[in-house]
């Protein structure tokens, strides 16, 4: 049997109903790359037995969204700048991430994903980060074909010998990391694992985590099936769950070493 991999949702409405839904380039990239089997969880926060839902799969994948995480439970003001928002996710995946790491769940976050998990241990965002001195523009071309506009061009520099290294090598790499948000302040729990040339923190892992828990800013769900890099990392969470391959930073750090003593 395949490894269960559960997946958020985003609320949308429209025909005159609110539909949960997934974005098809990660529920592709888990069961054709990771080769898993990705379930949709609805944004049901009142009905959210998540000690039980976690014993029952075998990972999580935070997706990205149009959404942003509400600013008053990072602490800040809300504003237009910071529109739109998805309540019913907030309130499902919030809690949802907490209980995963507790649980020694693996994890994988991508985009709003990455901000939600900073948030749920504490941290806090910035918006409109391209308006700020210093920093280039990570949005998305304003560009007609959706793979024009998620091409891969950005370079990202992983932390060396971290666990985001562990998977694509310590050497730079170039993404499609499309966002106006970012980290602002870096939760306590979470550790940087690869930042852009302007700064901004791009990847991250939960410190002390029982299991891997890795967030990226950028989308390696939507060329999974042909960038190396993209496709390393589904690979690399698929075997995770199989049991194939380590999934924390102090497991990488206790394989270096005993290969440094042999």
């Amino acid at each position: 049997m395949k490894p269960l991999v559960l997946v958020t949702a985003d609320v949308i409405s429209t025909a005159g109903y609110n539909w949960h839904a997934a974005i098809d380039t990660y529920l592709k990239a888990l069961a054709n790359v990771a080769d898993v089997q990705p379930v949709i969880l609805p944004d049901l926060a009142a009905n959210g037995d998540y000690e039980s839902l976690l014993a029952r799969v075998d990972g999580v994948l935070l997706t990205g969204s149009k959404s942003n995480v509400f600013p008053q439970l990072y602490g800040a003001t809300p504003t237009a700048q910071h529109e739109p928002y998805d309540h019913d996710r907030d309130a499902t995946t919030l809690p949802l991430i907490r209980q995963t790491i507790a649980s020694g769940t693996p994890l994988l976050a991508i985009c709003r994903g990455l901000q939600e998990l900073n948030v749920a241990l504490g941290g806090t965002l910035d918006t409109e980060i391209q308006e700020q001195q210093g920093r280039i523009d990570h949005r998305a071309p304003d560009l007609p074909h959706q793979d024009m506009r998620y091409r891969i061009a950005q370079s990202v520099k992983p932390v060396p010998d971290g666990l985001l290294a562990r998977i694509v090598g310590n050497d730079t790499i170039t993404i499609n990391s499309l966002h106006r948000q970012a980290i602002a302040r870096l939760a306590d729990g979470l550790r940087i694992e690869a930042t852009a040339d302007d700064g901004i923190i791009e990847a991250v892992s939960v410190k002390d985590a029982k299991a891997f828990a890795l967030g990226v800013q950028w989308h390696p769900e939507y060329w999974a099936a042909s960038d190396a890099v993209s496709r390393s990392i589904f690979e690399y969470f698929g075997n995770v769950m199989r049991g194939n391959v380590s999934g924390t930073i102090e497991s990488v750090a206790i394989e270096g070493n005993l290969k440094q003593a042999k």
